[in-house]
């Protein structure tokens, strides 16, 4: 059985609707919580690996130092061509890893809105998600890594989605946060949402609004990413 393992940094930002379409696939998974085993990142060697969001700068190493053992894993399986996903965090991490910038101040955005896929994110998994509504939680922000190819943009930030051959794939927004449990997101990031004016009532009815299209679409979206590798 292939191994999955999905590095997770807060407890409410799992794999959400993905996580069944991974273990559907025959994937063997299991979380690595960064927090209580930030020395365990070096060694691990799954088949997959997924690298999931959190609310921390993804160059901010002085205050966060399991960063650098993150980035460097995710540079070694991009190397080597090993799938691996990055979502939000992980995708900055990634693109970082890669070669990429990290830019921040000046592109937040909080809500559900829908992504403009370039002509190569047409012809990419992420054709599902055309026309759908995510789920966005970022402030900071990747630019696109030199050797990889940008699938996605929204109206704030041309960099949403770039991919490296069929393995390496990395996501700005959330495809894989459960419309359902929104109310988790809620009360995480209760503190970032007000300092940004967010009303959460609004992304409270656009999770009910949007939810059931975007899970069948996210989960497509995962299946065919999946099937390529």
């Amino acid at each position: 059985m292939p191994t999955a393992i999905a590095l997770r940094h807060v407890h409410f930002e799992d794999l959400g609707v993905i996580e069944p379409v991974l273990r559907d696939a025959g994937y063997g998974l299991r979380y690595v919580d960064v927090a209580d085993s930030p020395g365990a990142i070096a060694r691990l060697d799954p088949d997959l690996l997924v690298s999931l969001g959190a609310p921390v700068g993804a160059d901010d190493v002085a205050r966060y130092p399991w960063l650098t053992a993150e980035s460097e894993l995710l540079r070694r399986r991009a190397d080597a061509g090993a799938p691996v996903l990055g979502i939000c965090l992980g995708a900055q991490l990634l693109a970082l890893a890669m070669g990429g910038h990290l830019v921040s101040g000046g592109s937040t955005e909080i809500g559900y809105a829908p992504i403009e896929l370039t002509e190569s994110g047409q012809e990419s998994p992420l054709r599902h998600l055309e026309g759908v509504p995510v789920l966005h939680w970022h402030g900071d922000r990747f630019t696109t890594p030199p050797d990889a190819v940008r699938l996605a943009a929204t109206r704030i930030d041309p960099d949403q989605a770039f991919s490296q051959g069929p393995t390496v794939l990395g996501l700005q927004f959330h495809v894989e946060a459960d419309p359902a449990h929104i109310e988790r997101w809620l009360i995480g990031h209760a503190h970032e949402m007000a300092s940004v004016g967010v009303d959460p009532d609004r992304v409270r009815q656009d999770a009910l609004l949007h939810g059931e299209r975007l899970t069948a679409a996210a989960r497509a979206m995962a299946r065919d990413w999946l099937a390529g590798l």
